[in-house]
């Protein structure tokens, strides 16, 4: 049995500006995703582009391993 992978990609650019890059989370299930990210980092969303994937019906997968993420501020 073949599983996709599911990836959630941060890039700050030098200008402080944060972009998220969701892979392998098809519909609204990746807003749901990054949603407490965007909370930690401020929800100052300046645009947001959907892909193809966002358009795709997802498939209920049973999640084995749940990671958190701290996010540190200097």
């Amino acid at each position: 049995m073949m599983t996709n992978l599911e990836e959630i990609e941060i890039v700050i650019g030098k200008d402080g500006k944060i972009q998220i890059h969701v892979r392998g989370i098809p519909g609204r299930t990746c807003l749901d995703s990054t949603a407490e990210l965007e909370a930690l980092l401020g929800e100052n969303i300046i645009s947001r582009e959907m892909t193809p994937e966002f358009l795709e019906q997802p498939v209920a997968i049973k999640t084995q391993q749940k990671e958190k993420v701290k996010v540190v501020r200097k």
